[in-house]
């Protein structure tokens, strides 16, 4: 079938709306019509000079809409079901068996490449040049996307799809890092670095387990206020001299949980640094410079993880995050800003400024 995508031919290409023709689903494959899809930073990746993703590309994976077909082999997914459309896992190895689908043996391969496994892509120029669209299993920056039985995530038809997906990466990152996979309970004390969709979703995720010292970091004051609003009890400007010593001033002791969604290595070693004695931080971040963590306060007894996708499963998280957000315990469309999908490079500007925490892109 023939859609319009947003097509990224170059790392420092601008996105270019083009006419792409689009395979039908094929075994374990779901096509979905798109109506909204988040923009992540993990998009970015494409960027980076050099980088892995194979070009031309259409990228996005964030991708909510409703089921137009579905292939040979594909169960519990009919026609007509909205849908969230997460990242993709092979579900069959030892980490997806043990429900940890994010941590998946070819997490990589099936996720940041862009190709599918069998090499064939599934989308292709009007002069047939092939076009990658296995973006996270989706490749969800268009009309139409090609997901798969394991990413694609039916939900309640009674609230409004054009913004859920965000749920299916970021905010299911932020959410469930702190609910999941640092398991913030109530009474504790936490501490992200990093107030953009992410961290701001740790942040609500946190005043839902109870936690009763929520501390925001960031350099940008509007998303400080904003972290306010969502539940953050303290905030601190990125920008300060002795962060950790400030938060330490805050808790007394440090907190019990850390988030860096930044990756930037100054800021993970004041996280780290920001920790009481027994406390976790968990790494979400995404970048290539080495971290520097002082041996001392490893040697007693802190722990820093790396964390993907917040160790949720989409098929069980994904509703129970709209299920908070029914209750108005977890209003995460107030990190939402719509733009159509036409003014992409609008809208990744605005991310890349701090202007916009979460923009979804709507197709005409």
């Amino acid at each position: 079938m023939k859609i319009e995508a947003a097509v990224l031919r170059a790392a420092d290409a601008p996105y270019t709306i083009e006419p792409v023709e689009l395979a039908d689903p094929g075994p374990g494959e779901v096509l979905v019509k798109i109506a909204g899809v988040g923009m992540c930073h993990t998009d970015m990746l494409g960027r980076i000079p050099g980088d892995l993703i194979a070009k031309p590309v259409v990228l996005g994976h964030e991708g909510s809409g409703v089921v137009e077909a579905v292939g040979a082999g594909v169960a519990g997914l009919e026609v007509g079901d909205h849908v969230v459309m997460s990242f993709d896992s092979c579900g069959v190895c030892g980490t997806c068996r043990e429900g940890i689908p994010g941590g998946c043996s070819q997490m990589a391969a099936l996720n940041m490449l862009g190709i599918p496994l069998d090499g064939r892509t599934r989308a292709s120029a009007p002069d047939g040049e092939a076009v990658n669209n296995r973006w996270f299993g989706q490749s969800s920056f268009g009309t139409y996307a090609l997901g798969t039985a394991q990413n694609v995530v039916p939900v309640t038809r009674d609230v409004p799809l054009d913004l859920l997906g965000p749920l299916g990466c970021g905010i299911q990152t932020g959410a469930g890092s702190a609910l999941i996979s640092l398991g913030v309970r109530a009474g504790d004390s936490f501490a992200v670095f990093g107030a953009g969709a992410v961290g701001l979703s740790a942040v609500m995720a946190a005043r839902v387990a109870g936690a009763t010292t929520i501390i925001a970091v960031d350099l940008h004051e509007s998303r400080l206020e904003l972290a306010r609003e969502l539940g953050a009890t303290h905030t601190v400007n990125g920008a300060d001299d002795d962060i950790a010593m400030q938060i330490h001033g805050t808790t007394g002791e440090g907190v019990r949980y850390a988030l860096d969604t930044t990756a930037v290595p100054d800021v993970v070693a004041a996280a780290v640094a920001s920790l009481h004695t027994r406390g976790v931080c968990g790494l979400v971040g995404v970048g290539s410079a080495d971290y520097r963590l002082d041996p001392n306060l490893m040697l007693m007894g802190r722990t820093v993880k790396g964390i993907i996708e917040g160790d949720a499963v989409p098929q069980t998280f994904i509703p129970r995050m709209i299920e908070l957000w029914r209750q108005d315990r977890f209003p995460f469309d107030r990190l939402i800003t719509k733009y159509p999908l036409a003014e992409i490079n609008q809208a990744e500007q605005d991310t890349n400024a701090g202007r916009a925490v979460k923009p979804v892109l709507i197709p005409g």
